[in-house]
């Protein structure tokens, strides 16, 4: 059983205050969606694992995401959605679990990648999908800019979905294109 996006939105609007927190979900949504497309999955369940994925972080960020684990349980969400958003959690909070599934390798992959493309764009302000790869992977490189950003986590990422960064880059620039954001 899966949200429509209406009513994700809506858990996203009462567990999530922070707008940036929620510019994150939407940004990742869109970014897995894409693969899911490019992979031929269900755009929707990539969607809303990826809009979904930090729903209890404002609210329980020492137990994130193990709140929303079980909240996606009592709400019946699929097991790939919970596995996925588990596995985006590795090494953090004391979660192990490995990203085992094409839908949690792309989440992980995506994650920690769209806060490069955020902080980019505040100092370029312009269309995610106007970006050029190339400016991209040099802000990748430059380990002060937006140095919060885990950079293992994208190559981990990208190694468990199979592409490599300059193609994930390239990949997400043509998502967020595609998606108008």
């Amino acid at each position: 059983m899966l949200p429509t996006r209406e009513q994700a939105q809506e858990l996203l609007v009462t567990h999530v205050t922070d707008e940036y927190q929620r510019h994150h979900a939407f940004m990742v949504g869109t970014a897995v969606e894409g693969y899911a497309k490019k992979y031929g999955e269900d755009p929707e369940l990539w969607f809303l694992t990826g809009y979904l994925h930090d729903i209890d972080y404002q609210e329980h960020p020492t137990l994130h995401p193990g709140e929303s684990l079980k909240w996606f349980a009592e709400w019946k969400y699929p097991e790939e959605l919970i596995h996925a958003v588990e596995a985006h959690a590795l090494n953090y909070n004391g979660f192990t679990t490995e990203p085992n599934t094409r839908l949690a390798a792309a989440l992980f992959a995506c994650d920690e990648i769209c806060g490069i493309f955020y902080a980019y764009g505040k100092l370029n302000p312009m269309k995610y999908g106007d970006m050029k790869a190339s400016s991209i992977l040099k802000r990748l490189k430059d380990v002060g800019f937006a140095p919060k950003i885990k950079r293992e986590d994208i190559v981990y990422g990208c190694k468990k979905l199979g592409v490599t960064l300059e193609e994930h880059v390239t990949n997400l620039v043509s998502f967020f294109k595609e998606s108008g954001i």
